[in-house]
């Protein structure tokens, strides 16, 4: 698992890619314990399948939950909570197939 340029498929070198650690996909699934100890100490390491990068490993990052934030990109009817027609219902209760 050595740091190396990428050649991407069009000839260019990635220079993002060039700074990450590549590891193939082999050497991936072998080292996957070790390989997320060191993403969620901060690395970021990509995946390549025959040289070409396929996945990148990064840390997950979790964000705080901030009540409203999706206020006014959900719309519900005003009858969103109206009794359900009763043949509806009835499937619900398993009366109906």
């Amino acid at each position: 698992m050595a740091k190396m340029p990428q050649r991407l498929n069009d000839g260019s070198t990635d220079q993002a890619i060039e700074l990450m650690e590549v590891v193939n996909v082999h050497s991936a699934k072998t080292h996957l314990s070790k390989l997320l100890e060191r993403v969620a100490a901060g690395e970021e390491i990509v995946i390549a399948k025959s040289g070409t990068p396929v996945a990148k490993l990064v840390p997950f990052v979790r964000q705080a939950r901030a009540p409203g934030r999706l206020k006014g990109k959900i719309r519900m009817s005003r009858d969103f909570d109206a009794p359900l027609p009763e043949s509806i219902a009835e499937s619900f209760r398993g009366e109906r197939e």
